[in-house]
């Protein structure tokens, strides 16, 4: 589900300031694009369920 992009620009406003991060206006749209993007990204993850009993592996091994 795709949030507002309105709400993001305030999300990023108020986190800008919160962090001392000098975020000018003229980068704000383009921040505020990734934001969205990633956002849509990490929504498809977030649907994914797992199991109940699922444990979290100690080490990776691939």
């Amino acid at each position: 589900m795709e949030q507002p992009k309105e709400d993001w620009t305030e999300y990023i406003k108020q986190t800008a300031k919160l962090m001392d991060l000098n975020l000018t206006e003229e980068y704000l749209p383009g921040v505020t694009d990734n934001f969205v993007a990633i956002a849509n990204i990490a929504s498809i993850v977030m649907e994914f369920e797992l199991p109940e009993d699922i444990e979290v592996a100690p080490i990776f091994e691939p």
